[in-house]
């Protein structure tokens, strides 16, 4: 009968897409999205509203350009001339070219921003003056104007006038998206901080660790300032609530086992009726019992976890209740096997799983608890089966059977005790990092399924095995 916890090895926690459900990415990839979608549209609207202006500058620089060389030639003799010509060569780039019939050239007209110029540039500069990219087969900036009927071309460099390019705009644009995540992230840790401490104190005074976490009661933010001092007095209230029932069981317990003493004692006084002694001994026994399942369930959360030989624990539990006549206990546990828990919890379980299934899982035929009880290793963790060979339980009350005070009577007609037995196991688990389950197959038996951390084995004994069991 496999149980819900085998094979499943390590412990995992669940793992959730933080991307989808994380209110931290969500608030984040809102910002972001936003900042991203501002900046992507600010980025477009300076680049369209910068073309016009880049555009009608360049044509002014250009024509300024020509007008002065032209003024330069036209005032100037012959030899001068030359000379000027040379000079504007080699300081400024600027080369000045008789225009021939048979030059071939291509229009300057490789974007929106050069044809805007061009419009510009024959709107200062008058018909006939011709923008290209390329003449005779040299490429640059040429400019095709006139000097008294002469034609000419002027050559210019065309990076001088180039606009922004596409790598700028992309340096840009990821600088600025780079900004804006960060800027996103730090604004969306700085937002949901007080919610990440609230759900983490949440969780703490959900698992009874009342005074572990304290939220700060001066925060500036007014609203989360009053949700924190909120939350610090109901976690007070809790606590003191915890505490009183506590000290009420105990002083229930304290109240109840006086009257009990002095009425089993007067029962063996008293009573002469052996039968009907027996009997009132036993219901005496019964309730000291059940105070006993109400203080174990009542005690308080904090355990000592530490390697613990779990063969040694179920054979202590299994001797104490041997003795009784009718259960048969089958240990199979390795010797040696150690399991991470507190040893007084885990022989609180155990006992409770044993007196369970004595009282509840006879067979049917021979009147006696059958129970064997497994253990095996699974990487770091221990699975543990105790399992009886009664009537067993519906499945469809399995789930209820871990709540306290719940008694499955209707399987089970034999029940005496509190309805705390298995809480109390299932509390126990959970407090020391375990996975606690329960399984039936009607008229076949009952089992509980327990998984526990596995202690580290130590280095004596690990060097020991090595000497003992050398590699070939």
């Amino acid at each position: 009968m496999p149980g819900p916890l085998e094979g499943l090895g390590t412990p995992r926690r669940r793992v959730r897409l933080k991307l989808g459900f994380s209110l931290f990415w969500r608030t984040f990839f809102l910002l972001a999205l936003l900042l991203i979608g501002c900046t992507v549209a600010w980025l477009q609207t300076f680049r369209a509203l910068e073309y016009e202006p880049r555009a009608v500058q360049t044509a002014h620089q250009i024509a300024s350009l020509v007008n002065l060389t032209r003024a330069a030639l036209v005032y100037s003799d012959a030899i001068t001339r030359v000379s000027l010509i040379k000079t504007l060569a080699d300081q400024e780039g600027v080369r000045i070219l008789p225009r021939e019939p048979g030059d071939r050239w291509e229009p300057y007209t490789s974007g929106a921003l050069d044809e805007r110029m061009n419009e510009e540039l024959m709107a200062q500069l008058g018909d006939g003056t011709t923008v290209a990219n390329r003449v005779n087969e040299e490429p640059g900036l040429w400019v095709g104007f006139t000097i008294e009927g002469d034609m000419y071309w002027l050559l210019l460099d065309p990076t001088r006038f180039t606009s922004v390019g596409g790598r700028t705009w992309l340096v840009w644009l990821v600088t600025a998206m780079a900004l804006s995540l960060a800027g996103a992230a730090l604004i969306t840790r700085f937002i949901n901080r007080p919610l990440k401490q609230l759900s983490r104190a949440t969780r703490q005074v959900r698992e009874g660790e009342y005074e572990a976490h304290r939220l700060d009661e001066s925060a500036r933010t007014n609203e989360i300032r009053a949700v924190n001092i909120g939350f610090n007095r109901m976690a007070d209230q809790l606590a003191k609530i915890e505490q009183d029932r506590a000290v009420m069981l105990a002083g229930i317990s304290h109240d109840l086992r006086t009257p009990l003493a002095r009425l089993r004692l007067e029962t063996e006084m008293s009573v002469a009726d052996e039968d009907a002694r027996n009997h009132m001994a036993a219901d005496i026994a019964q309730l000291d019992a059940i105070i006993d399942k109400f203080l174990d369930y009542a005690r308080p959360d904090h355990v000592e976890v530490k390697p613990v030989l779990l063969r040694e624990v179920v054979d202590a539990c299994s001797y104490a209740v041997e003795d009784n006549g009718d259960i048969a206990i089958k240990v199979d546990i390795a010797p040696d096997l150690r399991v991470l828990a507190d040893e007084v919890e885990l022989t609180r379980v155990i006992s409770n799983l044993l007196e369970n299934a004595r009282r509840y899982g006879k067979t049917p035929d021979t009147r006696t608890a059958d129970v064997t009880i497994q253990a095996q290793a699974h990487n770091d963790t221990v699975l543990i089966k105790v399992r009886d060979h009664g009537v067993g339980v519906s499945p469809a009350i399995l789930s209820q059977l871990t709540k306290p005070f719940f008694r499955g009577d209707v399987a089970r007609t034999s029940a005496a005790g509190a309805g705390l037995g298995l809480s109390i196991v299932a509390k126990n688990i959970e407090r020391m990092g375990g996975t606690f389950a329960l399984t039936s197959t009607p008229g076949h038996g009952f089992a509980a399924h327990i998984r526990v951390p596995r202690a580290p084995v130590p280095k004596s004994e690990t060097v020991l095995f090595a000497r003992k069991h050398p590699a070939a």
